[in-house]
């Protein structure tokens, strides 16, 4: 079984990691979602970390607005591009390329957690790892956000996590604050809002 779960794991990072070779990266777009851009407008600069910022789009609108931004993305190549996006930018981020769930080279307070699409792709002994390290990094009282894939039928099996899974992963340390139930391509998906106990 553990052989099987780590044979899924490493050949599911050489997949993301052979699409950003060949530049089929569909979820790259390239635009800070507008409720990113709502939140930025209203808070002011801290410290925020991007989990599974790929190649630093929204750590970038983040660092322009006055964060100290810092991404982590278990893909080199999306970690290479992101470095390059940030000079060229003439933006200092930190990015990193580490796994989401064992986050042991930062050392926090963060006062914003962002993460589009990482959370829902994780198992669910990496989605403790992840939760575990959320807690620890960001202050109390600060927030996070995440974007998430409902369950959906992906490939043969389903994919994505369900709101009373976030729910039950997170409340011990965060409250939430709000949750906005929409949709990606005609599949269910969430915004959530939560702040750290």
């Amino acid at each position: 079984m553990l052989t099987n779960l780590i044979g899924s794991f490493v050949s599911s990072r050489w997949k993301f990691e052979w699409r950003y070779w060949r530049g089929n990266t569909p979820w790259d777009t390239n635009i800070t979602p507008p409720e990113v851009m709502e939140f930025i407008a209203a808070a002011p600069p801290g410290r925020a970390l991007d989990l599974g910022c790929g190649t630093g789009t929204n750590a970038i609108a983040l660092a322009r607005h006055g964060w100290q931004a810092t991404g982590v993305d278990f893909a080199p190549k999306a970690i290479r591009a992101a470095r390059r996006k940030a000079r060229q930018a003439g933006l200092k981020i930190d990015f990193h390329c580490a796994d989401a769930a064992n986050l042991a080279m930062l050392t926090g307070p963060f006062d914003y957690v962002l993460d589009i699409g990482c959370l829902f792709t994780l198992t669910d002994s990496a989605r403790i790892g992840y939760a575990r390290e959320l807690a620890r990094l960001l202050r109390p009282q600060g927030d996070y956000m995440l974007y998430a894939w409902l369950p959906r039928p992906w490939k043969g099996g389903v994919w994505g996590i369900s709101t009373e899974a976030v729910e039950a992963l997170l409340s011990n340390a965060f409250v939430r604050a709000r949750l906005v139930i929409g949709e990606e391509k005609g599949y269910p998906s969430a915004w959530y809002w939560y702040r750290r106990r």
